[in-house]
């Protein structure tokens, strides 16, 4: 036992000696990219399914106040966007695994009472066409959608469910050659359904899974919503990147569990090195086949994650428009690569990719 944590030991000491003599050149093309692209905040890890091998954290919190207090910092949470839905899909597998529910549960055999309302198209809907985008819900990804909709009432669980029974009563999207058609909606859905099984709403779900047993740290909305210390997201107003206050009208409540959490960077990463270690054949929190399921189960888009089975690969992009978080997972070479910033202009999103492949050559050149 004593030579293997010896071994152990020494492993962490080498990777950690390899990613310093790299860290400089990378932070400072990281930097360099950061500044060009107009980006008040970026962070980025490498990481493989044992230890971090790259991670920084550069810039400020606005770009309208950029001082010592607003200097980026280790404990900075970033809005996820639609990275969530990883997380959604992580909390179902772990219901499935209890056998609390199963991924080909349908949605009517939970809610029997409501199915003499809803769109016949919408009957033989189940958890899994629902987190795969395969149920036929509407996107929910724009502003002028939540528009029409009508006035929902009590907490957000309650909510949620007064908006899926209006979806399911509505129009299904048309049939087509499409392997999958996007929606933020059908998260919310499916939230409903595991709120039904567990007796418990989303939030509390979350809490359970990620703060209690997991031991990360996260929040729901924008950082700053609680604490303006925080980083702020920003977008475009009057042709000029504008830094948004916490005062700023933004409600995701409906599709919170699609695409709503913020996170600090180590705490993500925390998450994704779960799903990267799972997927290189260990089991964790949940089994190593579940995280296939989760990210290959089914072609294009899984649960919560785009994939490209001939590569290896599962990847997904978020943004409410305000932050940018990119994730991609390389099974095979054992790697994940996180890039996260606080805006999502067109030039941030150049930026971002710009600082992707520099990180992919980084870390994929020849020892």
């Amino acid at each position: 036992m004593k030579s293997i944590i010896t071994a152990v030991l020494l492993l962490l000491v080498s990777v950690s000696a390899k990613a310093q003599s790299r860290k400089p050149e990378l932070a400072k093309t990281a930097d360099s990219i950061r500044t060009a692209s107009g980006i008040p905040e970026l962070a980025y890890v490498i990481l493989t399914s044992d230890g971090i091998l790259e991670k920084n954290i550069l810039g400020y919190h606005r770009i309208d106040l950029q001082n010592d207090q607003t200097k980026a910092k280790a404990t900075d949470y970033f809005h996820l966007g639609s990275n969530t839905k990883a997380i959604t899909g992580f909390i179902t597998a772990s219901m499935v695994e209890n056998k609390k529910i199963s991924w080909t549960t349908k949605f009517f055999s939970l809610f029997p009472e409501l199915k003499k309302d809803a769109n016949p198209d919408f009957y033989e809907i189940t958890l899994a066409d629902l987190l795969s985008h395969r149920a036929r819900i509407k996107p929910y990804t724009s502003g002028t959608e939540f528009q029409s909709l009508p006035k929902f009432n009590g907490l957000q669980a309650e909510q949620r469910r007064q908006f899926a029974i209006y979806l399911l009563k509505n129009d299904a999207l048309p049939k087509n050659k499409e392997i999958y058609n996007y929606s933020n909606a059908g998260y919310s859905i499916a939230a409903t359904m595991l709120e039904k099984v567990s007796g418990k709403t989303w939030e509390q779900l979350l809490d359970e899974i990620l703060a209690k047993k997991l031991k990360l740290k996260y929040k729901l909305g924008w950082p700053n919503r609680t604490d303006t210390d925080q980083p702020w997201g920003h977008w475009i107003e009057q042709d000029v990147l504008a830094a948004l206050p916490p005062t700023t009208s933004y409600n995701l409540n409906l599709i919170e569990p699609a695409g709503d959490i913020s996170m600090p960077l180590e705490d993500y990463a925390k998450f994704v090195q779960l799903n990267l270690s799972g997927l290189t054949a260990k089991n964790n929190f949940l089994k190593s086949e579940t995280y296939n399921y989760l990210h290959y189960g089914l072609d294009k888009y899984a649960i919560g994650w785009l994939n490209t089975p001939e590569k290896h690969t599962s990847e997904h992009a978020g943004s409410a428009g305000t932050f940018y978080c990119y994730t991609l997972i390389n099974k095979d070479k054992n790697l994940a690569y996180i890039v996260i910033a606080n805006c999502a202009t067109e030039n941030a999103l150049k930026g971002i990719f710009k600082l992707l492949d520099k990180m992919i050559r980084t870390a994929e050149a020849p020892k």
